[in-house]
């Protein structure tokens, strides 16, 4: 399908940041064809016409576990330790064949609802959520949470990487942890990703506990323990890094990492608050994610993004620090680089896939309209969102998702809750 947005307010890059310009933007099939006035001779299918409305590059959620929407709001304000396994691991292990693809459904309900185009997911059954991914239309980059006490499942993991790669969906080997892993199994994992060619998505540095743990058993830090295992000499994206020494920083940039921050999931299970100042001087490229809803409770990537830039203009008494742009910039680019996807995503520019979000800027919340960034990261909702794109097709369009039946997936993810909550 040809598509022309009309002389739309577009978020493009600018001199190592970005900025609004008012604009046509042309997608040809897959991909966007061309930025700024629309050839004559391009002849659309559909023209979107863009008074009151915002494009942006579809942002990223570089770090989920999608299906855990399915225990959202069963473990609030319970301390990180207990709430993962005492609460969240008894709830998984009743999980029945079926369950996951209805909960990496309703995520992808949410998240395209929000302006989420892609995302990057650590869970189990990956061919129920590859289905989902596929069905949804989104972009994904799975892989299966590996545990020491389940070894076997490397070998599951290895066959699910061989048979579900396709177009818009990638795979990465995943740790689960330090504190889940011992070191000779991060060593075959690494050996493994290594030979399959693909990145490592891991947990590092989350809680205190983490750090007290590694500190006691190995005389090491999440990162130390890693490297000694030598996980870090593969691209490696890594989730919170809440807790990092100055050595962990020189050692994440040393070797490329891309670093996924969680503010609301940080905070909410009393974690902390990441160093993303000091990553950033180091040269760190530092991605954006809501974490799982059971600890998160939301998908929603624009709640993610207002958090991120006040979070830490507070933290670090800097105003200045974490602008609107810079924020975007993360939760778009940072993601795009974090799963190897810069060249195809995370910008709107000619060429690129178009994996692209619409936001309607009508609202009381957005006037007077002055400053688009300013209000995309400090004001808009998640409702404002009214058109998203990925690989150039329409999966929401005037609030109504195009290829999913919400009430089906709705009620499906309802009745399986209710049945893990009273066993």
């Amino acid at each position: 399908m040809r598509i022309v947005f009309s002389q739309i307010n577009t978020v493009v890059p600018h001199e190592n940041s970005l900025a609004v310009q008012r604009c046509d933007v042309c997608v040809d099939g897959q991909r966007i064809a061309h930025v700024g006035t629309c050839p004559p001779d391009f002849a659309p299918d559909k023209t979107i016409h863009g008074a009151g409305k915002l494009l942006i590059p579809g942002l990223v959620n570089a770090h989920n576990h999608a299906a855990m929407t399915l225990l959202r709001h069963r473990a609030d304000d319970v301390l990180f330790m207990p709430w993962l396994f005492d609460n969240i691991q008894p709830m998984e292990a009743r999980l029945q064949s079926g369950d996951i693809y209805w909960g990496t459904m309703l995520a992808a309900c949410e998240m395209l609802r929000t302006g989420t185009t892609c995302f990057a997911d650590m869970y189990f059954e990956l061919d129920e959520i590859a289905q989902a991914v596929t069905e949804s239309g989104m972009r994904a980059q799975l892989s299966r949470g590996l545990i020491s006490a389940n070894r076997h499942k490397l070998d599951v993991a290895t066959d699910e990487i061989k048979r579900l790669r396709s177009e818009r969906i990638t795979f990465a080997l995943a740790p689960h942890a330090p504190y889940t892993c011992e070191p000779d199994f991060v060593a075959q994992i690494a050996a493994q990703a290594k030979a399959l060619d693909v990145p490592i998505h891991t947990h590092l540095g989350e809680s205190r506990d983490e750090i007290t743990q590694l500190r006691e058993k190995y005389n090491m830090t999440p990162f130390e323990y890693m490297h000694a295992a030598g996980l870090l000499e593969l691209p490696v994206l890594a989730a919170h890094c809440v807790h990092m020494t100055e050595s962990d920083m020189q050692l994440a940039a040393r070797h490329g990492m891309s670093i996924v921050t969680n503010p609301v999931s940080n905070l909410k299970l009393g974690n902390g608050i990441a160093p993303l100042k000091q990553m950033l001087e180091h040269g760190i490229n530092i991605a954006l994610g809501t974490d799982g809803a059971a600890s998160n409770n939301s998908q929603n990537m624009l709640r993610e993004l207002g958090y991120l830039c006040l979070l830490h203009k507070g933290v670090n008494e800097d105003a200045a620090f974490m602008s609107a742009a810079q924020g975007l910039q993360i939760a778009t680019q940072g993601g795009s680089k974090a799963l190897d996807l810069y060249s195809q995503i995370g910008s709107i520019e000619a060429g690129k896939l178009a994996d692209l979000t619409m936001l309607n800027c009508d609202g009381v919340h957005w006037t007077p309209q002055s400053n688009p960034l300013a209000a995309l990261c400090y004001g808009a909702q998640g409702s404002d969102v009214e058109l998203t794109v990925v690989h150039g097709e329409i999966l929401l369009e005037h609030g109504q998702l195009t290829k999913i039946d919400e009430e089906r997936v709705r009620y499906e993810a309802q009745n399986i809750a209710e049945r893990l909550w009273q066993a």
